[in-house]
C-alpha cells in the first residue's frame, strides 16, 4: 500500500515515459503534474535530452530541477553542474573512433551537438572535426549509433577508465564522464533540494531508469518500458500514450493528498 503523505517529490523520465511517443504532453498530464506543485510536492526531470531539449517543457510545467544528459549537468534554479568527460578523454575516444568513417558520431557540448554524419530526428551541426570541438568547446556525452554488431566492441576497446556508456532505445550508444549516471544527477539533485530518497517516486523505461528505480522510495516503470525496467519496478503503470505518469499520480498520490 503506498503511504501517499509520505510522498515529498516526483522526479519523471521524458522520452517514452512522460512525454507521448509524438512528444506532447496532454492536457491532463499538465493538469495532474501541476496539482502536484499546489500540494507542495516536487515535480522533478532526469532524461537523457540536453537542456536546450528539455527547456521547451518548462514553459509548460515549472520543474523544481533537473537531471539532463544522463547526470551529465545537473539544474537547480540557477545552481549548474557539469560532470563532463574530461578533454584529453574525449580527444582519444573520438580520435580513435575516426579510424572508422562508417561510424555515426554526436558530440553533446550541452549547448550544440555536433555530428560527422546527418542523424535523423536529431539537429545537429555536420563537422569532421569532432576531436577538435571537443577541445575547444567541451563534451558532455558521446553519443554513437549501434548500426552493426561491430560497433560496440570498436568503441569499448576504445574507451578509457574514466568513462562509460548505456545503451538507449536498443541502438543509441551513450558514452559519458563515469560519474555521470542518472542516479548520482538524483541523489545530487535531491540534496540540493532537502528531499529523501524514500520520499520520492521515479518513473522511468529504461537501462537508465532502472536503478532509480530501484533506489527510490517507489519506483514505477511505464507499461511500454523494457523488462529489465518492469522487473525491478514496485508498481507498473500504463503507457506513455495512455498518460500511464498522471494516472498513476492522480489515483496513488494525489487521491489522499
Amino acid at each position: 500500500m503506498i503511504n501517499s503523505t509520505k510522498i515529498k517529490a516526483i522526479i519523471v523520465d521524458l522520452d517514452r515515459t512522460l512525454l507521448h511517443t509524438d512528444k506532447s504532453l496532454s492536457t491532463y498530464t499538465l493538469n495532474i503534474l501541476n496539482k502536484c506543485k499546489k500540494y507542495g510536492i516536487k515535480i522533478m526531470v532526469a532524461t537523457a535530452r540536453p537542456f536546450r531539449t528539455t527547456k521547451q517543457y518548462c514553459d509548460l510545467i515549472d520543474f523544481d530541477a533537473m537531471v539532463v544528459s544522463n547526470g551529465a549537468r545537473i539544474i537547480c534554479g540557477n545552481q549548474w553542474t557539469d560532470y563532463g568527460i574530461c578533454q584529453q578523454s574525449a580527444k582519444h575516444l573520438l580520435t580513435a573512433l575516426s579510424r572508422y568513417p562508417n561510424l555515426r558520431i554526436t558530440l553533446e557540448t550541452g549547448d550544440c551537438a555536433y555530428s560527422n554524419h546527418p542523424i535523423e530526428d536529431y539537429e545537429t551541426i555536420l563537422s569532421d572535426d569532432l576531436g577538435g570541438l571537443s577541445n575547444t568547446e567541451g563534451a558532455l556525452k558521446i553519443l554513437v549509433h549501434l548500426d552493426n554488431e561491430e560497433t560496440l566492441a570498436l568503441v569499448k576497446q576504445a574507451l578509457t577508465d574514466d568513462l562509460y556508456f548505456t545503451i538507449a532505445h536498443g541502438y543509441l550508444l551513450q558514452i559519458m564522464n563515469a560519474s555521470a549516471t542518472k542516479w548520482n544527477g538524483i541523489k545530487a539533485m535531491l540534496d540540493i533540494c532537502n528531499c529523501s530518497y524514500d520520499e520520492t517516486v521515479y518513473f522511468g523505461d529504461d537501462q537508465d531508469d532502472i536503478e532509480p528505480i530501484k533506489m527510490c522510495g517507489l519506483g514505477v516503470a511505464v507499461s511500454n518500458g523494457i523488462d529489465d525496467a518492469k522487473n525491478v519496478a514496485d508498481y507498473i503503470t500504463e503507457s506513455n500514450d495512455a498518460d500511464g505518469v498522471a494516472k498513476f499520480i492522480e489515483h496513488w498520490i494525489l487521491k489522499n493528498s
